[in-house]
């Protein structure tokens, strides 16, 4: 994507954000936009979960509600269950040509980071679910894999209501949520990390930047850390993961000087979890997530691109 599309699309989503994929406020109290509205922050969870992308979330519950002012409501039993089943299917095809389009992405693909609520960080399945180590492991399973796993794991739905989901039969889809669980709890993080955690090593990050002493933050590093650097080809950003403590190390030093003078570091709940935001002339620039495994930074997220960083500007509620 060249550098101008990638600006008229995040003015686009900057624009549309408030009222996409739902009836505009006060438009009316009828029985569809009653059901749509009350479980569109659950349907928001499950596209962002199965796509990673906020704006292609957004996308989709457009479609969904599309799909969903059509429908006879005297042949729905299960309101919920039919708003999943539309947003799982539109996901689905929307994964698919998201996946073709990360195949000409420029460097490493993160997923949009999301300024979320605070109740989201107290539903620990829930953030865990939506971090930024969780969504990248997601992105390692089939189409079919994620949404199975994500409507079985995350959202508790019953095999059969999956089956119509995905358009399989129940027994097949049992066997695929086995072999999801298997793949996902093979490169999971390896333990429930406290926000006390997070925040340590996010810390240790901050005063490296503001000291110049990047010893606190190498105390804190994994021998196999790696990072990650999105910039979609629009911000300067790490074009392949960096590995190891000493390489990472490196880099960041080389990096911390090139920061403006006057820029800062804010705390802020992203994804549920502690994050740095790195704001220059007052302008969001960086947007700063880590994984920590037994007390270690075994991964740093560093999201750049423009495009990403639209839904940061207000909190966005996630619920299951």
């Amino acid at each position: 994507m060249t550098q101008p599309e990638a600006k008229e699309r995040a003015v686009k989503n900057e624009r549309s954000e408030p009222t996409a994929g739902r009836p505009e406020a006060g438009a009316g109290t009828d029985p569809a936009t009653e059901a749509f509205v009350g479980h569109r922050n659950l349907l928001f969870t499950v596209a962002y979960e199965m796509l990673g992308s906020a704006a292609d979330a957004e996308d989709v519950l457009q479609e969904t509600w599309l799909r969903w002012s059509g429908v006879d409501l005297g042949t729905v039993r299960d309101q919920r269950a039919y708003l999943v089943r539309i947003t799982t299917r539109q996901a689905l095809n929307r994964l698919r040509t998201l996946g073709r389009r990360k195949e000409s992405y420029v460097g490493s693909w993160l997923p949009a980071p999301l300024l979320t609520t605070p109740d989201v960080a107290e539903d620990v399945e829930l953030a865990d679910s939506v971090s930024t180590a969780m969504m990248l492991v997601l992105e390692t399973l089939t189409p079919t894999e994620r949404a199975v796993f994500v409507l079985r794991e995350v959202f508790a739905l019953e095999y059969d209501e999956i089956a119509e989901a995905v358009d399989r039969k129940p027994a097949a889809v049992r066997q695929i949520a086995h072999r999801a669980r298997g793949h996902v709890a093979a490169r999971r993080p390896r333990e429930h990390v406290s926000s006390t955690d997070s925040r340590k090593a996010l810390d240790a990050f901050r005063q490296a930047v503001e000291t110049g002493d990047l010893q606190n933050l190498l105390d804190i590093l994994a021998p196999d850390v790696v990072l990650l650097g999105d910039g979609g080809g629009v911000k300067q950003a790490v074009l392949r993961p960096i590995v190891g403590a000493d390489k990472v190390a490196r880099l960041l030093a080389a990096g911390l000087g090139r920061i403006p003078a006057g820029s800062s570091f804010l705390f802020a709940q992203v994804n549920g979890r502690p994050a740095l935001l790195l704001r220059v002339d007052g302008e969001l620039d960086t947007v700063l997530t880590v994984r920590v495994d037994h007390g270690l930074v075994t991964g740093l997220y560093a999201v750049r691109n423009p495009e990403k960083l639209s839904h940061m500007r207000r909190e966005t509620a996630l619920s299951r």
